[in-house]
């Protein structure tokens, strides 16, 4: 399928595993590069057989892998590790996210292609870094959270604290990964050179964390965990409402305030100078949050919401997978795309930002492993019939 896209024409070539790097991938093949995944020829990437699964693919793969080309390589062959190093010297990009020092080892680093490949933009994700005294660590998602300070402050205070269910230090990493070769490919539009990116899964969450460093530096203030409240900010939380469903509900703007206190109730409130700007909030924060509550136990929560947006308050539910599908504004944005899998349809989620004029697509979902060794290794690097059995043979590609 003919590529699109404000990434079209650019050549990926994608060497990592599991999530950072892949997800990095998938950003960049949905806006249109060519993205070829290199994978071990003994089973695929990882994420072919995590959670869920259909048949003998898991649907995270589907998604993750989408608009990708599957090439299986054992790099751990001087062979593959040759057709690595012809295919990186006719792309535009890589990705790798294995330990610091893993690719110059096999000898297909950045620097081995600064006279064959002098445009190449090499991004390089791992927990913390090229260099400095944790570089050669092993970093997973969860250790690098921790490390970040984002973990810190989620949860209740006095309590151990938690993590989204989720692999967000990877898939924030994979963003910022997909922002520094974007960047880096504008600026080669003008210098011809490419450049190193250099991304770490703990300085990626710590680029979360807003004013905790000069709060820290300037006040000694160190930010605690606070439930589901956010610190210095008042009212903002999550209520409990009388048919068991939780809402959200910002209130923090001086005149929202006023306008949520009138729908709740309590006008004393709206015009109480005490409460008229945050910090005065802040110090009363006990008895506005009891009032909520209050208001929020002995209601439903969607006459809550109702009347929060008739009064132009910010609120809104804590949805969960199925409450996203069936909601009529998801579906208005595009936010799934369906493909098709043996037969069978397949929601999959769009990925975002929406581009007026050259918007990014699922043009395929993830596929079977090995299925584009053809197309690439004869097509792209040339191998005849006979170079391509006796790779076969070795099990060097299957």
């Amino acid at each position: 399928m003919s590529q699109s896209g404000p990434l079209a024409g650019y050549r990926v070539i994608e060497l990592g595993q599991l999530l950072a790097g892949p997800f990095a991938g998938c950003m960049l093949g949905y806006f249109g590069a060519e993205v070829i995944k290199i994978e071990p020829p003994d089973g695929g990437d990882p994420i072919r057989r995590w959670r869920e699964m259909r048949g003998d693919t898991s649907l995270w793969w589907r998604s993750l892998a989408r608009n990708k080309k599957s090439v299986t390589i054992d790099l751990k062959t001087e062979q593959g590790v040759d057709l690595v190093r012809q295919l990186i010297e006719k792309a535009d990009v890589v990705i790798e996210n294995f330990r610091p020092g893993v690719v110059e080892k096999w000898g297909i680093g950045p620097d081995s292609f600064k006279q064959s490949n002098p445009g190449l933009v090499y991004a390089r994700i791992s927990g913390y870094g090229q260099d400095g005294p944790y570089a050669s660590k092993p970093g997973f998602a969860s250790v690098c959270e921790g490390m970040s300070g984002f973990r810190y402050v989620n949860g209740h205070p006095g309590s151990a604290p938690v993590r989204p269910n989720l692999s967000i230090g990877d898939t924030i990493s994979g963003i910022h990964a997909a922002l520094g070769i974007a960047m880096a490919l504008l600026e080669k539009q003008g210098s011809g050179k490419g450049q190193v990116v250099d991304v770490a899964l703990v300085e990626s969450m710590f680029n979360l964390m807003e004013a905790v460093v000069p709060e820290y530096d300037g006040n000694g203030i160190v930010r605690e965990p606070s439930g589901s409240t956010v610190t210095g900010i008042v009212p903002t939380n999550t209520y409990r409402c009388r048919d068991a469903k939780y809402i959200v509900i910002g209130g923090n703007g001086d005149s929202i305030f006023q306008r949520l206190m009138l729908a709740a109730g309590y006008p004393e409130l709206a015009e109480d100078p005490r409460l008229a700007s945050n910090p005065g909030r802040v110090e009363h924060e006990a008895e506005i949050d009891a009032v909520l509550s209050q208001w929020c136990a002995t209601n439903d929560s969607a006459k809550l919401l109702e009347q929060l947006d008739q009064a132009r308050v910010p609120a809104g539910p804590i949805y969960n997978v199925a409450d996203m599908l069936e909601d009529p504004h998801f579906n208005a944005r595009g936010l799934f795309e369906s493909v098709e899998i043996d037969g069978e349809t397949l929601k999959i989620p769009a990925l975002v930002p929406k581009l007026s004029r050259t918007p990014g697509a699922t043009r395929w979902p993830g596929g079977e492993l090995g299925t584009d060794n053809r197309e690439i290794l004869q097509g792209l690097l040339g191998l005849d019939e006979q170079q391509f059995d006796q790779l076969k043979s070795a099990r060097v590609i299957a």
